[in-house]
């Protein structure tokens, strides 16, 4: 019987593969970097399995983001509606957008602006103008 992987282990794995890829860094670099295999940060990145406290902490120090980076953005019921956070979060990682170059790049140019409170109000802008706010 195959086990269904925790939401908060999904929904951390998937910020991990986010910020990977905003910096740049494949799978096997990150593994590399932390001695482990790039299968290794396949099966983090998709929530089979947990990340421990110590290597999330050395993953956040690679990445180059605090260890709560890992946890923005969670829903706040994640434990209440199981079926329906895998839902949510499998649609975010796994959508074609996600993976497109002009998305990539927008990432990363959005956090490239030094000013905290700038990329917060660019942040809300495109949330308003969104289908999604």
């Amino acid at each position: 019987m195959k086990s269904i992987p925790d939401p908060v282990d999904v929904h951390v794995g998937k910020r991990v593969r986010l910020r990977r890829m905003i910096v740049g860094m494949t799978q096997t670099d990150l593994g590399n970097a932390l001695n482990i295999t790039f299968q290794q940060v396949q099966k983090y990145e998709q929530g089979a399995n947990r990340i421990g406290s110590s290597r999330l902490y050395r993953i956040s120090k690679i990445l180059g983001v605090p260890v709560s980076f890992f946890f923005d953005d969670m829903p706040n019921d994640v434990s209440d509606s199981f079926a329906e956070t895998l839902d949510q979060l499998g649609n975010d990682i796994n959508d074609n957008n996600m993976s497109r170059k002009e998305t990539l790049n927008l990432v990363r140019n959005y956090y490239s602006i030094d000013n905290e409170g700038v990329r917060r109000n660019l942040y809300n802008l495109v949330k308003s103008m969104s289908k999604g706010s």
